[in-house]
């Protein structure tokens, strides 16, 4: 089998927008930049040129000054584009095609609700917003959080609060009351929005009662909105949260119109997302408007290459930098679709449904979805037709080369699949798809354009073909502004640049290959160390869930001897299918996978049944938080993850005595 997957037609290349964006670039600079590679050296090598075209290419409204980059030889502390003024909202709303009447929103709810929002329909909600907050004097700075499913009002009411310069985070309804309270609590709101209840699964899950108890704690909430989605409009009873208020109610004083938009610095504040927290309380992760809108422009445009009118999807909750990505598909002129609930009703259809249905042009999900379509032997293109889907897009976790094998097999031949990695501290991509290049097994495409990403060994020297830490070395616009109550900037500096002084150490165990592409081995605080060889944990995934009997797995490094620093042993911890058992005769054929297709290094010394893999909200497994369990260390922040229960399997096992 060739490791190349899939090659553009020449008529993709000429009609993507990277290929008019480099034609741009050859004609103004006299550049060479003929092929992504020398497109993206020249992106690095000439930042300041790079990021005003792309302003400029991308249509950005508002005004940017003469410069482009201060402070270039600080990281951090660099400042891009310092005499920009912006209104992150008006470059989503006042985009829109001249056709008003076209979706801008499409939303699918797991209960059978559908609703569709014109582009019309979106500015005259946002502006009632804007208004409704600058009445309750909202101003920029505050914070206004969202405690909301993905659904149109989640959206709205982001557009209205950035319209007046407010900061806006959010999370989703199935955070428990400490999970909210622990990130909202540290940045103190004025404005909750939320939701009577939410849709999961098939089931109906009433939250008014968590509500209440969140703002019990959140003592500089004045108002708490409340959108009914169990409720009908009008119907709904919110007497049991104080402060609370009805959208509708809430709006009704105020008639649709122009919004006033604050037009504010380039690193004016836009978001705070949150660390995962299972170590710990999370980190408030702050990201600046302009920053956030270039980057997600960039990654739009020029590596999904998202054209107006086109369709696109992304599988998320509104507690994971996906919703924050995909809302900015308003500025590149898409329609969003939306879905919230389980992917997973409808024996796994729902989603395939949705692509044909609203002529879906780009497909964004998990790696852990695309790996469960294959587990339970999905077909999607026996049964859809998926005409219009021309880009699936995969993050969250490094995606199988087996993954991709199913993609190109049983989803649609003629597509681009775009393995995509960066992370909330970015709210974007260090290497991700592009238009013009060939698609190979298990690897990313490319680095992304404007960002000096690297691997580095553990002398700091860059290494090709071989594993090593994720770098990005010189700044780019979508670097944090700063984390949250750090007044001296001591936590931000921690956590990205105290590996290689100097250098974005961003914690991925990657590698550049032959092709300029990067894979990704897992997260860098997780690779195993047994006798002092660095194993990324994904190379022992990838063998391991090819099993039928395996449903899926985790695995962490045990200190061994117990009580000695020094050396780890592999233990793997398997959630098998239903009704099944691990014996000797299936723990000898995992081991044996692992060993014929790996090295003798990555087999276990334990093979473990247990009954759950416990994850985060957005569905990543936390290996920390079971190394944690395992050598009896507290896991600090049980909320942040989805299924905490589940940890306590693995606490005391007898099996990890010996």
């Amino acid at each position: 089998m060739t490791n190349r997957l899939w090659e553009p037609s020449a008529a993709r290349v000429a009609a993507a927008n990277v290929t008019a964006f480099a034609g741009r670039i050859a004609g103004k600079y006299g550049a060479d930049v003929g092929d992504y590679g020398k497109l993206w050296r020249w992106s690095v090598d000439h930042k300041p040129q790079f990021w005003r075209e792309l302003w400029d290419y991308a249509g950005v409204l508002g005004t940017p000054g003469d410069r482009v980059l201060a402070d270039a030889e600080r990281m951090p502390g660099a400042t891009f584009v310092p005499d920009a003024r912006l209104n992150f909202a008006r470059n989503l709303l006042e985009r829109r095609p001249a056709d008003d009447d076209g979706d801008a929103l499409v939303f699918w709810g797991e209960d059978k609700v559908r609703r569709r929002v014109s582009h019309a329909q979106l500015h005259a909600l946002a502006s009632r917003v804007a208004a409704a907050l600058a009445a309750q004097g909202i101003e920029a700075g505050d914070r206004v959080a969202g405690y909301m499913p993905n659904m149109p009002e989640t959206l709205v009411a982001m557009l209205g609060a950035t319209a007046r310069g407010a900061i806006w985070s959010s999370s989703s309804p199935d955070f428990g009351i400490q999970g909210v309270v622990d990130r909202f609590g540290q940045i103190e709101p004025r404005v909750l929005v939320t939701v009577d209840g939410y849709y999961y699964n098939g089931k109906v899950v009433p939250i008014l009662d968590k509500v209440a108890a969140i703002v019990a704690r959140l003592p500089t909430v004045e108002r708490v909105v409340v959108v009914p989605y169990l409720a009908q409009p009008g119907a709904l009873d919110v007497t049991s949260v104080p402060g609370a208020v009805a959208w509708d109610v809430w709006l009704a004083p105020y008639l649709p119109g122009p919004i006033d938009y604050v037009e504010l610095p380039f690193n004016h504040p836009l978001y705070i997302l949150y660390s995962s927290g299972t170590t710990g309380v999370p980190k408030c992760i702050v990201h600046g408007a302009g920053g956030t809108l270039l980057q997600h422009l960039k990654e739009h445009l020029l590596h999904s290459d998202v054209k107006p009118g086109d369709r696109v999807f992304y599988f998320t909750t509104c507690g994971w930098m996906m919703w924050n990505w995909l809302a900015s598909g308003l500025a590149a002129k898409a329609t969003l679709l939306l879905f919230d609930g389980s992917p997973f009703i409808d024996r796994g259809r729902v989603l395939w449904e949705l692509a044909d249905a609203e002529k879906m042009t780009h497909f964004g999900t998990s790696a852990k979805y695309i790996d469960a379509q294959k587990k339970i032997a999905l077909v999607p293109r026996k049964d859809f037709r998926l005409a219009t889907v021309h880009t699936m897009l995969s993050t969250g976790s490094p995606l199988a080369p087996e993954s991709f094998d199913y993609v190109y097999q049983c989803v649609k031949s003629d597509l681009l699949l775009a393995s995509i990695s960066g992370g909330t501290d970015i709210v974007s991509c260090f290497a991700l798809g592009v238009p013009t290049l060939p698609v190979y097994r298990g690897e990313l495409q490319c680095r992304g354009l404007g960002m000096d990403v690297d691997v580095f060994d553990e002398s700091g020297r860059p290494v090709r073909g071989e594993q090593g830490e994720l770098v990005c070395k010189s700044p780019f616009p979508a670097m944090p502004v700063r984390f949250w109550n750090d007044p001296d900037g001591a936590k931000y500096r921690a956590a990205y640049f105290e590996r290689f002084p100097g250098i974005w150490c961003h914690g991925d165990w990657a590698e550049l290959t032959e092709h300029d592409g990067v894979i990704i081995f897992g997260r860098s605080d997780t690779t195993l160390n047994p006798g002092g060889v660095r194993i990324g944990t994904a190379e022992i995934y990838r063998q391991v869930e090819q099993l039928p009997e395996v449903v899926e797995s985790i695995v962490i490094g045990q200190d061994w001897p117990p009580g000695e620093v020094g050396d780890v042993r592999v233990v793997l911890f398997v959630k098998l299918a239903e009704g099944l058992h691990l014996d000797a005769a299936l723990t000898d054929r995992i081991k044996q996978t692992i060993r014929v297709n790996t090295t003798p290094r990555h087999v276990p010394a334990k093979v473990v049944q247990v009954n759950d893999i416990p994850r985060t909200k957005s569905g990543k497994i936390v290996e920390i938080a079971v190394r944690n369990v395992v050598h009896g260390r507290d896991v600090r922040n049980l909320e942040a993850l989805a299924n905490p229960e589940a940890l306590e399997e693995y606490r005391d096992r007898p099996e990890l005595k010996t």
